[in-house]
């Protein structure tokens, strides 16, 4: 089943309807811990459109994905974790293990990260 806009839940966290343990925002994403965290800095960064996966991504939408790996980047960095190391990884579609079909990338590090993933 497709979710939408109306009942994803990281679409409520962008609009404030339910908190989220917000680490970075700006007028294009919005990024926060995850609650599940599988390292020790977990943190997700959403754009504030919603935008289902990759395979949904327009062209008009291209500078927004930069912008995002720019972004953790940053709270790589904030995190103290930029020169150690870390992952940024999207899953896209459910059998990648996208439980939220809204795009995320999840920016992972704080341990040493094993290969391969899953």
């Amino acid at each position: 089943m497709e979710e939408t806009e109306r009942d994803c839940i990281f679409c409520k966290i962008v609009k404030g309807e339910i908190p989220g343990d917000i680490v970075y925002q700006d007028d294009k994403v919005l990024a926060f811990n995850d609650i599940d965290p599988k390292a020790p800095v977990h943190v997700l960064i959403v754009p504030r459109d919603h935008i289902p996966g990759i395979a949904d991504i327009e062209d008009e939408q291209k500078a927004l994905m930069g912008h995002i790996l720019s972004v953790a980047s940053r709270i790589a960095s904030e995190k103290g974790i930029g020169e150690s190391g870390f992952r940024v990884v999207v899953n896209s579609g459910r059998d990648a293990g996208q439980a939220v079909l809204h795009i995320h990338f999840h920016v992972l590090g704080g341990r040493a990260l094993s290969w391969p993933p899953g």
